[in-house]
């Protein structure tokens, strides 16, 4: 299995564990808001419900109320030109033909009257009301077209009509004139279903229940307000779905950046390590294998074996290094410091050899982790060592300059020389000029942005490349590597 085949098992978790993240964001803002639109819309509907059926309730009440008693019989002189019947709602009037009394059994519209007041019963033009009709026509007879189950219609609105069987207008009149109760019920109109009101009304002297108005109303023509809220309730919970699942995405993909640093982090360690191990063990195993066909020659490659095992110890700690300064977690502890016995101590260090070495050290303190800074200095004069070498010197030999002033360290070479402008992509890993494996500059510059500071490069007057580390002032280091974690 390769490396990027290892690399990707992890990256389709993290990708996996987003979706799901996503998902479940989602369902649980469509459960949310399905549950909200559905409160919404219910309590919408109720409503419009129960102002229909108190709309129709008072139609049937002022109608009820327009009704009344003569010697010439009921009047319904007064619902023929009442707003209550010409609205939206079907009004019918249903007289009991065995509850109707004496000695008048007619029903009349007040248009002619006698001397008392009152019309004459069966006058013929008496303008009376004809069940089912809504015009005037001679007597109620006790049977006939508008006969429902002992009850005769003596009054139908010019309103709409509603598809309401006769059989059940009769029966919720009756109903209303037994209980003596206002009866309200949703019944079938056809393919849909309507409002229906039933009220019964008494006779003025015997307080006798004799009628009932029943009032039919179409639910389709208010509810179209109910239904245009339903369609935008809908609408806005199915785009507030899609933003939840946007929303939830980049939600996801924020909680889950710390894994993602901590996996790339996790690869660039790998990959350096990989990529610096193999130079030095190439070498040692290249010598060895010379060594072993001749063992004579072991001690001319005892040296090349030296200088790769050195180079591989600081290949090991370059690379721990790195893993320290990703790690948000790891010990990070800058403590006042000594800036210039450390460079000094550093230079100590470097391996005799043709070698030119000028020191500069101001005394100054700085505020910095000790074994950072360390390896930080070590990889500017490795560097230096490296790439610094003088021209023309047919010996090799490296001609390096070093400052201390300050925060910043300086160290010069007289090596080919580096534009500030190429300073970005030298401090890129596996990016160097020759000779190395373009850690080192990249480290440095990790180790100045740890500490609040910062890696430059400039040319050198007379030829060559002069490199500036600058730490932070006393306490920036803490604060920039809060900001870093």
């Amino acid at each position: 299995m390769t490396d990027p085949d290892r690399a990707a098992g992890p990256r389709r978790r993290l990708r996996r564990l987003q979706r799901r993240l996503t998902l479940a964001y989602t369902l649980t803002t469509l459960v949310g808001v399905s549950v909200l639109s559905w409160l919404v819309i219910h309590t919408d509907g109720r409503s419009w419900r129960n102002a229909e059926f108190d709309e129709m309730l008072r139609h049937a009440s002022v109608s009820t109320s327009l009704i009344y008693y003569t010697d010439a019989g009921v009047q319904l002189d007064g619902l023929r030109d009442d707003e209550s019947t010409r609205g939206r709602h079907q009004v019918f009037v249903l007289l009991s033909r065995t509850r109707i009394g004496t000695p008048a059994k007619g029903v009349a519209d007040g248009a002619g009257k006698d001397a008392t007041g009152r019309p004459p019963a069966g006058r013929a033009g008496g303008e009376t009301r004809t069940p089912g009709a809504g015009r005037p026509t001679g007597a109620v007879r006790p049977a006939g077209p508008g006969a429902l189950g002992g009850l005769d219609r003596v009054f139908t609105s010019g309103s709409r009509s509603v598809p309401v069987s006769g059989g059940r207008i009769a029966a919720l009149a009756r109903t209303a004139m037994d209980e003596d109760v206002t009866v309200r019920e949703e019944v079938p109109a056809g393919d849909r279903t309507a409002y229906a009101v039933a009220r019964p009304f008494y006779h003025d002297e015997t307080q006798e229940t004799t009628g009932a108005v029943v009032v039919i109303g179409d639910p389709g023509l208010r509810m179209a307000e109910h239904t245009r809220l339903t369609y935008a309730v809908l609408t806005g919970s199915g785009l507030l779905t899609l933003l939840a699942a946007f929303t939830g995405h980049l939600l996801s993909g924020r909680s889950l950046r710390p894994a993602w640093r901590a996996l790339e982090a996790q690869e660039r360690l790998l990959a350096d390590a990989a990529h610096e191990l193999r130079t030095p063990v190439a070498i040692m195993r290249s010598s060895m294998d010379v060594a072993g066909t001749d063992p004579r020659k072991l001690p001319t490659h005892l040296p090349r074996i030296r200088r790769a095992t050195d180079r591989l110890t600081d290949v090991v700690e370059n690379v721990l290094t790195r893993g320290r300064l990703q790690d948000p977690a790891a010990s990070f502890s800058p403590v006042p410091l000594r800036l210039d016995q450390l460079v000094e101590d550093a230079c100590g260090e470097l391996p005799p050899g043709r070698l030119t070495l000028t020191l500069r050290l101001d005394a100054s303190v700085v505020d910095a982790d000790p074994a950072l800074t360390r390896v930080a200095v070590r990889n500017l004069l490795d560097n230096a060592l490296r790439h610094g070498r003088t021209p023309g010197d047919p010996h090799g030999g490296a001609e390096i300059d070093v400052s201390v002033r300050g925060h910043t360290v300086a160290v010069a070479d007289r090596g080919p020389g580096v534009a500030a402008e190429e300073l970005p992509e030298l401090t890129e890993r596996f990016r160097s000029r020759g000779g190395g494996s373009g850690i080192g500059l990249s480290l440095v510059r990790e180790i100045a942005a740890a500490h609040g500071g910062t890696l430059t490069a400039r040319a050198r007057p007379g030829g060559g490349a002069v490199f500036l580390l600058s730490l932070g002032p006393a306490g920036q280091a803490r604060h920039a590597r809060a900001g870093a974690s």
